[in-house]
């Protein structure tokens, strides 16, 4: 029975495009033929003055070998949760993938087993511009994956890549140049700004920069944690922190920058020169297009600030409805705050986490105004602090007012805090507008409740209050590259759950599936026309490793999760393109083929990410993209959305027999399911396409923005092989007038139509050949 059932399902997937399935071109490997010699490698280390790193573990000492070091293995256990350490170590991570962890020996931990796991394999430690150059140079001359780092402070695994060779530009350090009036480097007409400007010449991070901002009494946006890098992931993916609601996000500060491209060239990208990098540095996304090696940023005059310290807990087990009642009111009150010049940062948690001091139950906000005394910054809260006072009987409830003479001081005071780092955490966010958070109360409240969970979950939530004020009118900018999910955002809130070092797979599975499925997905279901911040999601968010991870614990219910998720096209989790990038998303794909046509770049949920996958050898490999003939179900995204059916089929299938299973493989049923998903998952990618285009599509129509002629250019790439009454309606929007006044609604219209299309014909030909077959 059982070969039987997956013998039907590879017939159904495989059997008619094996033939002509393209041949999948992966980077080459230290297993492979092609793999530089090590002549070669010396020959790299020589051309960039012995800056070449045969990179180990830093856990190494802890493991029996060569480098066991008991000594140094106890400093590891604290030295691993420290960012200096860990940024200061080549191929150290803030959020490690565990392939090789530190051990505490003297607490009688025995070691398992180090590898070097998905870390790179070199690093180029790049002094010079011209260090990276080479490096990218190697890397494309022998098809190498590239890896591109700072200072590790990264969740989504963009530092890291089995078999690469990674650039680190952190020790490229050129100085910090004050300008008091901002001089364009080439004399560009087009760069507004007229105010100061600091240059970042290489890999510097925020405390550097900061320092020399204090003393000359002028505010840069930059992060909240002082270590983060000035120029990697937080920049080029948009970058939040607590001067953004006065200034702008940290992507919109950029007036030039240098960047090393694909070939090798340094290159100025800015409003005058190559403006189209410009545009993709500045918010959309790091390390795909370039590597920045300096930037040009703006300085504004300081200023004095208020700050409110609000937190508020219930009194006791029974007040907690009450507690959920009033942080919906903090919540939808935050639009208007912000609109009154309010920011800042605030968390919750209904876990016995220690939000408030003496609680297990708790929220606190330190939010702040620019230019206020404390007396005009507590008249503009009073009308929220009227309606908490209701609350009052329920709630310990305490608020106090500072001000700082300037925002260094207001910074010092509330934030520049570097915590502990090495956990492992999964993760989810949303951008969250003034729809979500005013118009529809209860299912603010609904929300608000699915992501709190149970106590048992040790659930926290981050507010992220920065939105609104100059990132609003930064929406101008033709320069600017950041999601316009932005340009309406008020909060951006995250929500996270963690694990403590040696978990059960079982249990780590559990967790990222409620955050995946139930904790973001109520958050999308609040906010189903914003985004996602890039830089703070789980790096585990793929769809397909999540419900892996399902299946080998066991997870009941799945099929319905993959049910819901093939009805909305979810190819990952969810739609990360169109959720980190917007309408834009177009603009960028094109500007990624211009600067890097050989795909030298890459990085997960990177623009042009979606064309690679991780294989089971750990190497990256371009998809394939079969094309099947003699097809039963007549289309390739039948043939995928047909592929989905059936894996949810499968899962439905392995939950039902499970201990059947368990007996016929001798226990051994994980390697059995990893192999079988392996070849369930391959026709993902011939859906992407069609898929990729109806979402380009729906982004358009949905940001008011687009200009019509853009529209158009999705709607051309749309099959031409629909129904004919499709084609009717694509004919009449090809040809259409731009003043047609429903001209939008006709396009979102046939969109919507397509999509149940392919939904309703792969259903329906896919139950009748599956019953046939049975």
């Amino acid at each position: 029975m059982i070969s039987t059932f997956f013998a039907l399902i590879a017939l159904a997937l495989y059997g008619a495009h094996s033939s002509s399935a393209a041949v999948i071109s992966c980077k080459c490997g230290p297993e492979d033929s092609c793999w530089p010699s090590a002549a070669e490698w010396r020959a790299l280390n020589s051309s960039v003055s012995g800056k070449l790193i045969a990179d180990v573990q830093p856990a190494a000492p802890c493991y029996p070998g060569p480098l066991y070091d008991p000594k140094t293995c106890a400093s590891l256990n604290v030295q691993l949760t420290n960012q200096d350490f860990v940024s200061d170590t080549a191929i150290g991570l803030s959020y490690p993938t565990g392939s090789c962890p530190p051990v505490d020996l003297e607490a009688g931990q025995k070691p398992g087993t180090c590898s070097i796991g998905d870390q790179p394999r070199y690093t180029v430690n790049a002094t010079e511009p011209e260090d990276v150059a080479k490096g990218i140079v190697f890397a494309k001359k022998h098809n190498i994956r590239l890896v591109v780092r700072n200072t590790g402070h990264d969740i989504l695994g963009r530092s890291t890549g089995y078999g690469s060779l990674q650039v680190w530009v952190k020790y490229i350090k050129k100085g910090l140049v004050f300008q008091e009036r901002y001089r364009p480097s080439n004399g560009c007409a087009q760069q507004a700004w007229k105010g100061s400007a600091f240059t970042i010449g290489g890999g510097y991070v925020w405390s550097d920069v900061y320092g020399e901002a204090a003393k000359r009494n002028v505010i840069v946006v930059g992060g909240g944690t002082p270590s983060v890098s000035c120029l990697g992931g937080w920049m080029q993916g948009g970058g939040h922190g607590p001067a953004v609601h006065n200034h702008g996000l940290g992507a919109d500060q950029v007036l030039e920058a240098r960047v090393v491209l694909a070939n090798g060239q340094i290159v100025t990208a800015s409003a005058c020169q190559n403006p189209d990098l410009f545009f993709a540095i500045r918010g959309g996304g790091p390390s795909t297009y370039g590597v920045v090696v300096s930037t040009v940023i703006k300085a504004h005059p300081t200023a004095k600030v208020a700050a409110q310290q609000l937190s508020f807990a219930p009194l006791s087990p029974t007040n907690v409805p009450a507690f959920m009642d009033a942080l919906a009111l903090i919540y939808a009150s935050y639009p208007d705050l912000s609109d009154a010049g309010w920011s800042g940062y605030g968390s919750w948690a209904t876990s016995p986490i220690p939000i408030v001091p003496n609680h297990s139950v708790g929220f606190t906000h330190t939010i702040a105004v620019f230019g206020k005394s404390a007396a005009e910054a507590e008249k503009s809260f009073s009308l929220v602090a009227a309606k908490l006072q209701k609350f009052k009987p329920s709630l310990f409830i305490n608020t106090t007012y500072s001000t700082f003479p300037t925002y260094a001081a207001y910074y010092t005071a509330f934030s520049g805090i570097v915590g502990p780092v090495g956990s492992s955490t999964a993760l989810g966010s949303r951008l969250l507008d003034r729809k979500a958070l005013t118009s529809k109360p209860a299912a603010l409240k609904t929300t608000l409740q699915a992501i709190a969970g149970t106590p048992d979950q040790f659930s926290s939530s981050y507010i992220v209050f920065v939105g609104g004020g100059q990132v609003f009118e930064d929406a101008e900018d033709p320069y600017s590259g950041v999601n316009p999910a932005w340009r309406k955002t008020y909060v951006h809130n995250i929500v996270a759950r963690g694990w403590a070092p040696g978990t059960d797979a079982a249990t780590i599975a559990t967790v990222r599936k409620d955050i995946t499925f139930t904790k973001v997905q109520a958050l999308k279901t609040l906010a189903p026309d914003t985004g996602a911040y890039m830089n703070e999601v789980s790096r585990d968010s793929d769809m397909w490793k999540v419900l892996r991870l399902c299946i080998l614990s066991r997870v009941k219910h799945a099929t319905d999760k993959v049910l819901l998720l093939v009805e909305k096209g979810d190819a990952r989790d969810p739609d990360f393109l169109t959720d980190f990038y917007g309408s834009h998303l177009p603009k960028l794909e094109q500007i990624k083929r211009k600067y890097d046509p050989h795909r030298i770049f890459y990085c997960p949920t990177c623009v042009g990410s979606e064309a690679w996958k991780v294989a089971p050898s750990g190497k990256l490999c371009l998809r394939a993209t079969p094309k099947p003939k003699n097809v039963p179900f007549g289309r390739e995204w039948d043939t995928v959305l047909v592929g989905q059916v059936l894996f949810a089929k499968q899962i439905h299938f392995l939950d039902q027999n499970w201990n059947v299973l368990m007996s016929q493989t001798n226990g051994d049923i994980e390697e059995y399911v990893e192999d079988t998903l392996e070849t369930l998952l391959e026709p993902e990618s011939l859906f992407i396409g069609v898929r990729k285009t109806i979402v380009t599509i729906r982004g358009a129509l949905l940001d008011k923005r687009t200009e019509y002629e853009d529209i158009l250019a999705a709607l051309m790439d749309l099959p031409n092989d629909l129904p004919q009454t499709f084609n009717r309606m694509l004919r009449k929007l090809r040809h259409a007038n731009a003043a047609d006044p429903g001209f939008r609604r006709k396009a979102f219209d046939l969109v919507a139509a397509v999509q149940r299309l392919l939904l309703q014909r792969s259903f329906v030909k896919q139950s009748a050949f599956y019953q046939a077959k049975q």
